[in-house]
């Protein structure tokens, strides 16, 4: 791989069942990226960074072996590879929620198997190999792992006794009749660092402020901002009843008696607060978006 130029940031994107809520994070927290379905090396709003579309299960290992000096990837393909990184941040996302990917022990839901103890000697099928040898003998259990290419769940009970596979709401699982005992682990993407970039003073900059922005963005998720107008003898009411972030704010407005009230809420409160701000004489009530908070 070519030496990027100078001030160049490296940085490696999951490709694939990630990219797309991967891509709207960042866009939230102000770096978009531009990328065609195809594009494996994509541009974006920020001429620092040198960006690579890769598979997550690759990324940590590319980054271990200082072909990019950052990426975006989930703790558990990590883990898989035994990749020595620097984890600069946990991003709580994932594909389809906001739950983490789970990694868990499945057997059809008439199987007699109850726990991985009866699997002793029994064949188990599994993208996440290294995860679950080491699960395997944590348990003191001894199985013959194999590698699945795909399509996991159907391999059981014809071709495998069980499987290890990833879910996030169990929904898929349930849907094909499938049973799970145990779970092995919890993921969340991370960004992760190489050692040699995190100790270069500038790329450790970018990097801090690249995962700054990430984090106020992912805070400011199912959250609005809400101002109104207030006749002062409400607002000791009105305080008791807003859970804000911090204390809202709090202004006098021209007109004797008023004030302005400025917060921050979950969006889903703002159903049930804007009535009852509205029956304790709150005016020009406005609710509007947020793209980061930033503690």
């Amino acid at each position: 791989m070519a030496d990027s130029p100078p001030n160049s940031l490296r940085i490696a994107l999951p490709k694939g069942s990630l990219q797309e809520p991967t891509m709207n994070l960042l866009a939230k927290a102000g770096y978009n990226v531009y990328s065609s379905n195809r594009g494996l090396r994509p541009t974006s709003n920020d001429s620092e960074l040198d960006i690579y579309m890769i598979r997550a299960q690759e990324i940590g290992q590319y980054i271990d072996d200082g072909f990019l000096d950052c990426g975006i990837t989930g703790y558990d393909w990590v883990y898989e590879n035994g990749a020595d990184l620097v984890d600069l941040a946990e991003l709580p996302y994932s594909r389809a929620s906001a739950n983490p990917t789970r990694w868990v022990l499945v057997v059809p839901e008439d199987s007699p198997f109850k726990t991985v103890h009866d699997l002793e000697g029994k064949r188990i099928a599994t993208e996440g190999v290294g995860i679950t040898k080491r699960y395997l003998a944590e348990k003191g259990v001894t199985a013959d792992v194999e590698f699945s290419w795909g399509a996991t769940e159907v391999k059981v009970p014809d071709l495998v006794d069980a499987i290890v596979d990833v879910t996030e709401t169990g929904s898929s699982l349930r849907a094909n009749k499938l049973r799970i005992i145990d779970e092995l682990l919890r993921s969340f993407p991370h960004f992760y660092a190489s050692k040699k970039a995190y100790a270069d003073e500038w790329k450790r900059s970018k990097m801090e402020r690249i995962v700054l922005m990430i984090e106020g963005a992912l805070l400011a998720r199912d959250k609005v901002g809400l101002k109104l107008n207030l006749p002062e003898k409400s607002l000791p009411e009105v305080l008791e009843r807003l859970p804000s972030l911090r204390r809202p704010t709090v202004s006098p407005l021209a007109e004797d008696g008023w004030v302005a009230v400025e917060t921050i809420i979950d969006e889903t409160a703002a159903r049930h607060l804007i009535p009852d701000l509205k029956a304790l004489g709150a005016e020009g009530i406005i609710e509007y978006p947020l793209n980061k908070i930033v503690p």
